[in-house]
């Protein structure tokens, strides 16, 4: 068969078996991203079947896909927002970042992968996952709860972060010397500085340069320059994610809403095709010898969210049902550990059982996230109601 036909006729199954993965997990009530990576993990190397003629395409399918995470992102928040956040959830953020980014550190030195996989793990195990932890929060109705802003002033943070970390891991894998990756950290400091700058400021003048009432035109502007953002990032060795990200946070407004209706499908679909290109690459037989630390790893992470939410909304005044939500809302891990892992491996400069452990931890968290923040309050609630007491007896007088 032509080689065109081929790769056309795999990547039209693929695209429609995420389709029907999706379908399942909106009905089981659960993030789709599980589903998409044990479907790359069966048609991979490896697997069942090895679609090897749409590896290519996905590999910067997946690249795209990224960009458009980390820019849609940055559509949510204004660079007063973030200001403002990381302002007030500074403590509970440098508390989340030493308990969440340890245990990855921990395991992998364990595992004998040294410095660079110490650091890779810990950025896989620190990370929430922003888009389950919204989706949760709107399903379940807790828009307007009390500890919602702390869950999404930690979540800041986070991504405050990570527009740190994610260029020192680029100059690290990358293998440049400790001035190379000085120089490195020191550019996208300044990247980061003058876009919010820019934000606070001249926000409004970024917007109107890619607003169109014409929607194609919108959205090949908005899509044009975060592909040249992203470009220009990589070249100066900041990381394309961190570029989109910060131009998402330059536009605001009006803008910034359409830009996120308009990109939407676009996401959903080229993040989807990320999640399975991650699968694909991973060999399933590699995963069974990690499981074990990957539960263990589940089961640590999850405590340690659990307390940082905890202790973040006890701080804001929220009471203990309060508490339980924010710490579970905080449990999932996902489309940014897939990244941080994705990065490292595309590098060559891990072993390749870190992909199986981030693969196999990604799972068991976006799984248990979901599920934890469901039926944390009604737990707290049957835990909390008295038990054994019978009722009051009236008194009869004589």
């Amino acid at each position: 068969m032509d080689r065109l036909a081929l790769t056309l006729i795999e990547l039209g199954a693929v695209v429609f078996a995420l389709g029907l993965l999706a379908r399942l997990a909106g009905r089981i009530g659960m993030s789709p991203i599980p589903l998409y990576l044990v479907g790359g993990l069966l048609f991979g190397a490896g697997g069942v079947v090895d679609l090897g003629g749409v590896r290519d395409f996905a590999h910067l399918s997946g690249e795209i896909g990224v960009i458009l995470l980390l820019l849609m992102l940055g559509l949510e928040y204004t660079a007063q927002e973030l200001v403002t956040g990381l302002r007030r959830s500074w403590q509970a953020g440098v508390m989340d970042l030493v308990l969440n980014f340890l245990p990855g550190v921990g395991v992998a030195l364990l595992l004998g992968w040294g410095g660079v996989g110490a650091l890779v793990m810990g950025g896989v195990t620190y990370i929430s996952s922003s888009g389950i932890v919204a989706k949760v929060i709107t399903d379940l109705g807790r828009l307007g709860n009390r500890e919602t802003p702390t869950i999404l002033a930690i979540l800041v943070f986070e991504d405050l972060a990570m527009a740190l970390y994610l260029p020192i891991l680029t100059a690290v894998l990358a293998g440049v010397s400790f001035l190379g990756g000085l120089q490195t950290v020191g550019i996208s400091l300044v990247v980061v500085t003058l876009v919010l700058l820019i934000a606070l400021r001249h926000g409004h003048h970024v917007s109107k340069a890619v607003h169109s009432e014409n929607s194609e035109v919108f959205l090949l502007n908005v899509l044009g320059l975060a592909l040249l953002v992203a470009g220009v990032a990589s070249a100066l060795q900041v990381s394309a994610a961190v570029g989109a990200f910060m131009l998402g946070i330059a536009i605001s407004g009006t803008t910034a809403h359409n830009a996120s209706r308009v990109l939407e499908p676009l996401r959903d679909l080229f993040a989807a095709i990320f999640f399975v290109a991650f699968g694909l690459n991973t060999d399933p037989a590699t995963i069974p010898p990690v499981l074990g630390w990957a539960l263990i790893l589940a089961v640590v992470t999850a405590v340690t969210k659990v307390a940082t939410g905890w202790w973040a909304a006890a701080r804001a005044g929220v009471a203990v049902p309060g508490r339980a939500r924010a710490g579970a809302a905080l449990i999932a891990r996902g489309e940014f550990s897939i990244v941080i892992a994705g990065l490292a491996v595309a590098s060559g400069a891990v072993n390749d059982e870190l992909a199986a452990l981030a693969t196999a931890y990604v799972l068991l968290m976006a799984v248990m996230g979901p599920l934890a923040a469901r039926f944390v309050e009604p737990m707290v609630r049957a835990f909390r109601s008295p038990r054994g007491r019978r009722p009051a007896q009236a008194k009869v007088p004589f």
